[in-house]
């Protein structure tokens, strides 16, 4: 019997690590995206800021920093949140 309780305090610990971790993974907060850019028709890479908007849906609200702007400054329109 005392297999079977193992077993299970195991699960439960897997999933008090799998879970967080999958949050953390995936959910919100700043991540690197590529997308084509609407303005110079290249590809950038731009880091963007998802939040969560809805229960269990994610949207990208900002775009921090972009691979075709050098400078920190993003003087672009930010047309590209739409592709994201």
């Amino acid at each position: 019997m005392w297999p079977i309780y193992l077993l299970e305090v195991l699960a439960v610990l897997a999933a008090w690590t799998v879970v967080p971790y999958a949050i953390w993974k995936w959910g919100p907060g700043l991540r690197k995206r590529a997308v084509k850019c609407p303005i110079t028709q290249r590809r950038a890479v731009v880091l963007a800021d998802q939040r969560e908007a809805e229960f269990g849906c994610l949207r990208v609200v900002d775009v921090t920093t972009c691979s075709l702007i050098p400078s920190q400054v993003l003087s672009c329109g930010k047309g590209c949140v739409a592709r994201l």
